[in-house]
């Protein structure tokens, strides 16, 4: 039984969202056709974003596998997600289940009361987690037990850390964000408060007459990958099919890229119109004044413009840290530059940094974030050497990375104990 809540309920977002929505619904004794409507609306939301956020991860995956291809790094047996829980899922399962016990009970009982509503991250974060407690020398009982409490920590605590940096971005206090990208964000978000300008915005950029199709963000979004390609494609011929073109292939990704920010903002309405009014029955029945955390798309229809120029800041800057890195053999390991944290960790930072600086503070905000993304990326990979070093070094920099390092060494010294 609980193995299948795990995998078609707990992993299963447009399903989860879709009981929320309602569950919801249900304690505000709402008819039964508006019962049905919200439910299935939320799921059709959940997936709609989750086809569109495919598109976009199918279109710059092919960047970061030509990376990889050039500093010759691979997945290792037994340092990548499918070997480590092929070992460990069960461990992985049940901090899940335990921890996101102890997360209900936080909220309800404490006055940190948020409720981390992004699916799979309800998976990541024991996964990590756990593989850190195995690298520190845990096991059984010991290892799911101090697992479920990091993750149920985590859920509770960083959304809670972010809500306010969420609500001067949307100008509303009904969610906040549930997604490893808190650390960057509250960084790029201080730094912003500091040296920012909130004058001069990132949505309010003058452009040309004759160029003003660039504030349509699809459009932008295409032209970005476009010329990232042909880039790439120039620096690491191999990363183009011999019986394909260059310019075709980059015009091709571009489109799916462009096409990929629509349907995902799409996704981000429904779902928002849905979940949030929904929420509140269950936030005024169960858990009072809670507030839910989504996943990061959720805020990249408040400040489009922010989210591109934050995905450029990050990628420039941190390939350039990457390559330093890597020349000074800093972690001996070959570092690769962070394609996928870039847009999504980096481009909700640059949303944050844009909230609390305008313009200047989503750049330099963004800047900073990018240079502590490599640094994290990096210790983070040494550090699980033995598990999913390689795993990391594609999709850490973030949380995972900062709260595994944390994990780990709190770990070494429980098995010490």
């Amino acid at each position: 039984m609980m193995d299948f809540i795990t995998t078609n309920i707990l992993r299963n977002p447009p399903v989860l969202l879709g009981l929320i929505a309602m569950l919801g619904l249900i304690l505000q004794k709402k008819e039964f056709t508006e019962v049905v409507k919200g439910t299935l609306l939320a799921a059709f939301g959940m997936l709609i974003l989750n086809a569109g956020v495919s598109m976009l991860v199918s279109s710059i995956s092919p960047i970061n596998a030509a990376f990889q291809s050039l500093s010759g790094s691979g997945a290792a047996e037994g340092l990548n997600d499918v070997t480590f829980t092929g070992t460990y899922g069960g461990d992985v399962g049940l901090s899940m289940f335990v921890g996101l016990i102890l997360h209900l009970l936080i909220a309800r009982f404490t006055p940190i009361k948020t409720i981390f509503l992004t699916g799979h991250m309800l998976w990541w974060f024991p996964f990590i987690f756990v593989a850190a407690g195995v690298e520190a020398g845990l096991k059984g009982p010991m290892l799911i037990a101090v697992s479920a409490v990091f993750s149920a920590l985590y859920w509770s605590v960083m959304p809670w850390l972010l809500r306010k940096y969420v609500f001067a971005v949307t100008g509303d206090e009904s969610f906040t964000l549930g997604h490893p990208t808190g650390v960057l964000s509250l960084i790029s978000g201080f730094v912003a408060s500091k040296v920012g300008n909130k004058d001069k915005s990132t949505e309010s950029l003058t452009l040309p007459k004759g160029l003003s199709f660039f504030r349509e963000i699809s459009i932008t979004g295409a032209v970005v990958i476009f010329i990232m390609f042909i880039a790439v494609g120039i620096a690491v011929p191999s990363s183009v099919a011999k019986d394909q073109n260059l310019f075709m292939v980059s015009v091709n990704q571009g489109l799916n890229f462009g096409a990929g920010l629509i349907i995902m903002l799409q996704g981000v309405r429904m779902l928002i119109n849905q979940i949030v009014p929904a929420f509140k029955g269950i936030s005024e029945k169960l858990v009072p004044n809670a507030l839910p955390a989504f996943d990061c798309p959720i805020i990249f229809n408040y400040k489009p413009n922010a989210v591109l120029i934050g995905f450029v800041t990050a990628m420039v800057t941190s390939t350039i840290i990457v390559l330093i890195c890597n020349s000074a053999n800093a972690f001996h390991l070959m570092l690769i530059p962070l394609v996928i944290t870039s847009f999504f960790e980096c481009g909700a930072a640059a949303v944050i940094g844009e909230g609390q600086g305008g313009l200047r503070g989503c750049v330099i905000g963004t800047a900073v974030a990018a240079v502590v993304m490599v640094v994290l990326v990096g210790v983070s990979a040494v550090m699980y050497s033995g598990t999913i070093q390689n795993w990391m070094l594609i999709f850490g920099g973030n949380d995972l990375s900062l709260f595994g390092i944390i994990a780990n060494l709190i770990d070494k010294l429980l098995a010490v104990v």
